[in-house]
């Protein structure tokens, strides 16, 4: 257990008590401060580390006396141990504190009145016997027995990382990944860790490695930093690395290394995991480049696909061409000149790409291709990289659009974990796919697209290539289009409906580089000027809680979404959420709520998923409302807007990490998405992030209403600013190269 440092000479105090109440807990840092009621009645101060405790449990705790400026005097914790409670009372508050999931109060107190002081004995040795309580069944019983033995080895786990400085919530998601295993896989491999769990990193596992005894240049060491780095940077959308900012990368991770650690032995490494096929080299242009083997394979093979499919595409006659733009064109006579070209182009083509602004009418060109592919009797899908595209599509053009990942059938398999059930060898059934929202589609997922496509099957991406990339590694759509190789058509007109609106007509001056008109009389387009941040980040609440819901109706939890670009400011997605939920969901006696990892989740809440759980099917980013809390069973239900219909998620109290509040979130977790009102605080305190196609991609999102609050001067510093994120790919060269089968 790591505390306080103790000072030399100094004897540390034992003491037993109850703890009495929870003045602070930080489940990243596992400090708590706390009232421990001791066995003489006297309450006394506690600070220290420790995993996650109730209200009302019995401690034995040895530490060290210390005065705090501020806070006076206070035993600092180098030691606990939890101790069984010794009255029927307490072990009714032991088992309904919400450790042993299934146990809730009323629960508890049946047990306790059943068995008495020997409760907690017979659930250890003789579990059959809870099914002697009234209402606890063999389904129960088991639940209760299963959540209890997990709970100690939780304890246990907690314990052991804690001493190597393994915070809770991170130990947490460690015993969730290898269970009762955790503490052998971690001393056999602490590096697994930063590999297997998402929010440990390189750094926590090496900690352990080094106090394990391992030495600094051992080659499993510098193996882990080399892919680490690797991985760390596919999460900020490269799909490989030049080798030389690899190896500085890799140095900055170990402390700098460069006294220690020569190129030389760097490179040694490097080749070993290249021998290994972990990794992949290959000389581009003037830099070598490292890639991930995954992602080497998914962009070389994803080149050699494209080509494949552009070659291989069914041919249809000259006259069943004519026939099927001739009807279509007549049951569609508002259709452009540039989407009747599309047409065309469709049915020529084995690959297309059309894009274009708002306003340009992609949703209009996907039904008319909808209605072409149809006379010519060819089985079309439909499909988006996210529910909440594949709902709005689904809805604009009246085909069911299926997410990628379920058009794809991923799916569990036992004995193989989680994979794609549609590929090469089981394509899916279609001459035709049509992808929306093209630009949010990363490497890996393209990969696993194009190899699920038959031979003659036709691939027609839509998107607005000017928006942000996608969140994966990869810049997809815009490599295809900047190879030259791909058939790519831009639509321009913007349509007379849509010139009328602030929204569109801002949206593609930003996009060209010009400020939006702000002083204009439209009632979808709002600037409303405000240079500090924090007035305006109360000025963002006050929309949101009354000016616009009046001046809609809007509902301020369906149809309002904040948009900001940064997360760490006064106006950044972190403050805003907590000022939003106080605001929009305050806290209510009629109200469950929980705590995870110091956020507080409410009923009623608005949340948004943050990592892909292909388990439960929900997607970095996608968004829902919390609807249920059951403090007794120890979980949470999300319900979230499917393709069809809204579904509801559970979320057990351990998975909440996976959650955080989306009242406020930030531009690039809003791809793909659209709302009726989006709000968009753009200050010079974002200067980082103000770059025109953020700017232009928080717009875009707003159907009816775009209101921004901030300054001119930042405004013009995100329109000025051209630099795009630089991503290292080379999809457009394997493209140009013409890698083929």
């Amino acid at each position: 257990m790591i505390g306080f440092k103790m000072q030399e000479g100094f004897p540390l105090e034992q003491i037993e008590g109850t703890l009495e109440k929870i003045r602070f807990y930080s489940e990243d840092t596992s400090y708590l401060v706390g009232v421990l009621r001791c066995r003489d009645s006297k309450a006394i101060t506690i600070v220290g580390n420790f995993p996650p405790m109730q209200e009302g449990e019995n401690l034995l705790i040895k530490g060290q006396w210390q005065v705090h400026p501020r806070y006076g005097r206070q035993l600092s914790v180098d030691h606990w141990e939890r101790l069984l409670p010794a009255t029927e009372e307490g072990l009714k508050r032991y088992l309904s504190s919400g450790l042993i999931k299934g146990i809730g109060p009323v629960t508890a107190e049946k047990i306790v009145d059943h068995f008495g002081l020997d409760t907690l004995e017979i659930m250890e040795y003789e579990p059959d016997r809870l099914q002697e309580v009234e209402g606890i069944g063999v389904r129960k019983a088991a639940d209760i027995l299963k959540s209890f033995r997990q709970y100690k080895d939780v304890q246990n786990v907690l314990v052991f990382l804690q001493g190597y400085g393994i915070g809770v919530s991170q130990a947490m998601r460690l015993y969730r990944r290898y269970g009762s295993d955790t503490i052998q896989q971690v001393k056999e491999n602490p590096y697994r860790m930063a590999e297997d769990i998402f929010g440990v990193g390189f750094k926590t596992a090496d900690k352990i490695a080094l106090k394990l005894g391992l030495p600094e240049d051992a080659p499993e060491r510098i193996q882990a930093s080399i892919a680490y780095t690797l991985s760390r940077a596919a999460e900020q959308g490269h799909v490989f690395l030049p080798r030389e900012i690899l190896f500085e990368r890799v140095k900055e991770l170990l402390d700098g290394a460069d006294d220690n650690l020569s190129r030389e032995y760097l490179d040694r490494q490097l080749r070993e995991m290249v021998t290994q096929k972990k990794l992949f080299c290959e000389q581009l242009e003037e830099d070598e480049a490292v890639y991930y083997a995954p992602f080497y394979q998914a962009e070389k093979n994803s080149a050699r696909l494209l080509h494949r499919l552009s070659r291989l595409a069914g041919q249809y006659s000259p006259l069943a061409i004519s026939q099927a733009l001739g009807a279509v064109k007549h049951d569609n006579p508002h259709l452009t000149g540039e989407q009747l070209q599309v047409l065309d182009q469709a049915l020529h083509n084995g690959v297309l790409i059309v894009t274009g602004g708002p306003g340009t009418g992609k949703t209009t060109t996907i039904k008319a291709l909808l209605s072409t592919f149809k006379l010519l009797k060819q089985k079309v899908l439909l499909a988006a990289p996210t529910g909440r595209a594949a709902k709005r599509v689904t809805e604009a053009t009246g085909q069911e659009a299926f997410t990628i990942h379920r058009l794809l059938e991923y799916s569990f398999t036992e004995g193989e974990g989680f994979n794609f059930k549609r590929n090469e060898d089981n394509p899916v059934d279609a001459r035709v796919v049509i992808i929306d929202e093209a630009s949010m589609v990363d490497l890996l997922l393209m990969y696993n697209l194009l190899k699920a496509l038959p031979a003659g099957c036709r691939l027609i991406m839509v998107g607005d290539v000017d928006q942000l990339p996608a969140v994966g590694a990869g810049n997809v759509l815009r490599d295809l289009i900047g190879s030259g190789e791909i058939q790519c058509f831009r639509l321009g007109y913007i349509f007379r409906q849509a010139r009328e609106s602030m929204i569109v007509v801002n949206a593609h001056r930003v996009n060209h580089g010009e400020m939006p008109y702000l002083n204009v009389k439209k009632r979808d387009f709002f600037f409303m000027h405000e240079e500090d941040p924090e007035q305006a980040a109360g000025l963002v609440v006050q929309l949101c809680r009354e000016r616009l819901p009046n001046y809609g109706p809007y509902d301020p939890l369906l149809d309002l979404q904040v948009l900001t670009p940064m997360r760490k400011t006064a106006a950044g997605v972190d403050r805003l959420n907590v000022l939003l939920q106080q605001a929009l969901n305050p806290p209510a006696r009629d109200k469950q709520e929980t705590v995870s990892r110091g956020n507080v989740f409410r009923l009623g809440d608005k949340v948004m998923q943050i990592r892909n759980n292909y388990q439960k099917e929900v997607f970095n980013g996608d968004i829902g409302l919390v609807t249920a809390i059951d403090r007794e069973a120890a979980e949470l239900v999300v319900t979230f807007r499917d393709v069809l219909m809204d579904r509801p998620v559970v979320y057990d109290f351990t998975e909440l990490d996976e959650l955080v509040l989306s009242y406020a979130v930030s531009v690039h977790k809003s791809q793909g998405s659209e709302y009726p009102v989006i709000i968009m605080p753009v200050l010079t305190q974002h200067y980082m992030l103000l770059q025109r196609n953020l700017l232009y991609t928080g717009i875009t999102r707003a159907k009816k209403l775009a209101v921004l609050v901030g300054s001119k001067k930042a405004l013009a510093i995100a329109v000025r600013n051209t630099r795009a994120e630089e991503r290292y790919t080379f999809l457009d060269g394997r493209l140009k190269m013409g890698e083929v089968d």
